[in-house]
């Protein structure tokens, strides 16, 4: 009966997850997610993950998912069923050397579950926000004739994506595994000129307006193998690659006129498409090939210590419209080699403590990730890198005896600088790992 209500609930937050995730990314402002599909925070956006600073690699847990190395996933019980869900509050500070604006948003973390196939062979599959676009920002010139004209920039939506994953255990030291991932989501972007003021007389609100529709999947492989270093020191090592992959996305865009009564917009005509012209086309997302390494020393499942380096040509996706549309200028940016760096360390608590205070784990770590995002200032100059710094603390409160857990995390991250644009954010993450015994055939006498 209990396994009967942990599935009803599983499968109640499951059929709530994904109205949530799309929700998510309609958040505070974030002028840098304007590029490409939008601003990713994996791995931070787990909290779990960013309480230990991100390191991913080389982790693994009976009674936790990381979805971030597949291989991983061999290292659930062979008899439990885990349920991984969690939820973000986050703070936000935009700030350059003239403004600074707050902002406060929330949204899911993930939703994953985990169980076993066989003694060798563990799988999982979750849901991940991937991506966010959510930015407005304007300027404002006067012209000689018409007055006043607001330039407004404005883009809302993202990416999710569902994985399915698989692990396997290939002999008591050595596990590999892979997930496929479904990216899905609709980015709309608009550039809206508006003559303040104006009757219509002599000129007339216009606006360009592109929606890009994300439905593609991409591939991640995982290795990990540990070495046990005498009796009470393990060393583990893990690596991912992500797949390079060429993909098409479908854009939709629209040019039209308009004039405002009110709060009411009033169309009046049509520039594009052309009467006989097609306003649906493809574009290209390109995904580079992407190496994580990670290396774990653990001592008896008491504490851990981790270092994880990853590397990419460029950070995210790159995507590049298709030119005889291109109403928003040019598309493709130019790139920067993407490094990333943590370091993170765990006190696992003792299991067998007699008091509850000295069973709960706790965890801390830091990050550089240089160029998370590159800009080209002039079409001399080297891309500039845009860097992101943070850390992050955790507290894995047990509950039934150990085996599911509560996580509390707070985690702090910075991208960007204050010349130019920074942006801070403080996130407080909750999440629920429920792991209950279901292939377990109970006999009684």
């Amino acid at each position: 009966m209990k396994n009967r209500h942990t599935l009803i609930i599983a499968l109640a937050l499951a059929a709530i997850a994904s109205p949530l995730a799309m929700q998510a990314q309609n958040g505070f402002n974030i002028p840098f997610s304007q590029y490409g599909i939008g601003l990713s925070d994996q791995p931070y956006n787990m909290p779990s993950a960013f309480g230990i600073g991100g390191t991913v690699y080389a982790r693994s847990a009976r009674n936790t998912i990381n979805p971030f190395n597949p291989a991983s996933y061999s290292a659930i019980e062979t008899e439990s069923f885990v349920l991984d869900i969690g939820i973000n509050l986050q703070t936000c500070v935009l700030r350059n050397d003239a403004d600074r604006l707050t902002d406060a948003d929330g949204n899911l973390a993930y939703l994953t579950v985990a169980f076993p196939i066989t003694q060798w062979w563990k799988m999982s599959a979750g849901l991940l926000p991937y991506s966010t676009v959510n930015y407005e920002s304007g300027q404002t010139r006067r012209t000689a004739d018409l007055g006043d004209v607001q330039t407004i920039y404005a883009g809302n939506g993202g990416v999710s994506q569902i994985y399915w994953g698989n692990g396997f255990n290939i002999g008591k030291r050595l596990s590999v595994g892979f997930n496929l991932n479904y990216l899905y989501g609709t980015i709309t972007r608009a550039i809206t000129y508006d003559f303040v003021g104006n009757d219509t007389t002599y000129a007339i609100n216009s606006r360009n307006q592109k929606n890009t529709f994300v439905n593609n999947l991409l591939i991640d492989l995982g290795i990990q193998y540990s070495q046990p270093l005498g009796s009470n020191y393990t060393l583990r090592m893990g690596a991912t690659c992500r797949l390079p992959r060429t993909m098409k996305v479908e854009d939709q865009s629209l040019s039209y006129t308009f004039c405002t009564r009110s709060t009411t917009e009033y169309l009046f005509d049509t520039i594009f498409p052309a009467p006989g012209q097609n306003d649906t086309y493809n574009s290209t997302l390109r995904q580079p090939i992407a190496v994580g390494i990670g290396v774990a020393l653990e001592r008896n499942e008491r504490w851990e210590v981790d270092l994880d380096g990853y590397y990419s040509p460029y950070s995210g996706m790159q995507y590049e419209e298709d030119p005889h549309y291109n109403l928003f200028g040019s598309s493709a940016l130019r790139t920067a080699p993407n490094y990333r760096v943590a370091l993170g360390g765990e006190w696992k608590g003792n299991p067998s403590s007699s008091t509850y205070w000295g069973r709960i784990g706790m965890s801390a770590g830091v990050y550089h990730n240089r160029a998370k995002l590159s800009l080209q200032t002039s079409s001399a100059a080297a891309p500039t890198a845009i860097n992101e710094t943070g850390c992050g603390i955790a507290f894995k409160l047990p509950m039934r005896k150990g085996r599911s857990l509560l996580t509390l995390g707070i985690g702090y991250s910075s991208i960007g600088t204050t010349d130019l644009l920074r942006r801070d954010v403080v996130t407080f993450g909750i999440a629920i790992g429920s792991c209950e015994r279901w292939f377990v055939k109970r006999k009684y006498n």
